[in-house]
């Protein structure tokens, strides 16, 4: 809840008794490696933040191919703006790449408290905003450069995470084959 209650502070928008009472709608999960916070084909219901671990979003491409397209790490949130707004079932799944913990409260407790909490909607938005220019910045690796600059960048940027995730969602991720990144690996560590 520590973690939780400090991404809630970001930026001192929100007063300490207004980050206890929406911290408290928060549910705490543990969630196995390749467990599902949401599946394929469901309309999204939740903001997830993760407190411990990665979870991956992930879609299937034509070729029935398993596509990773983003990583939520330790002290990020997760929503399926799309889904939830839309109501329209998701074209991705959410799913717990290591065992991890989570907290998680559903969007309509989460909208009943930005009716009462007047800057939560500023909180929402700035860590809304934060999201997206971490996602550019991401975007803007993952298209340009060759299969081993795009694992050295992400080595770069990213140590903690390519220790923890399996290699075939890093190269996924990377859009690139396992194959291609177990020989860049290999050529790196000899």
């Amino acid at each position: 809840m520590k973690r939780l209650k400090s991404a809630l502070s970001f930026g001192g928008i929100l007063s300490e008794d207004d980050v206890d009472i929406l911290a408290s709608d928060f549910k705490y999960r543990k969630v196995k490696a390749g467990d599902y916070l949401h599946e394929f084909h469901e309309i999204a219901t939740d903001i997830i933040f993760v407190d411990n671990g990665v979870i991956r979003l992930f879609g299937i491409d034509r070729n029935s191919n398993d596509i990773t397209k983003h990583f939520v790490r330790q002290n990020q949130f997760f929503a399926n703006l799309e889904s939830y707004y839309a109501k329209q079932p998701a074209t991705e799944a959410l799913q717990a790449v290591v065992n991890s913990e989570v907290y998680v409260i559903n969007f309509s407790a989460f909208e009943k408290h930005l009716q009462l909490i007047p800057n939560l909607y500023i909180q929402f938005k700035s860590i809304s905003e934060s999201t997206l220019l971490q996602k550019i910045k991401d975007n803007d690796f993952l298209n340009f450069g060759d299969a081993k600059a795009k694992y050295l960048e992400m080595l770069k940027r990213y140590p903690t995470l390519v220790q923890q995730v399996p290699q075939q969602y890093i190269a996924s991720y990377l859009k690139i084959t396992p194959q291609s990144l177990s020989r860049i690996r290999k050529d790196l560590s000899s």
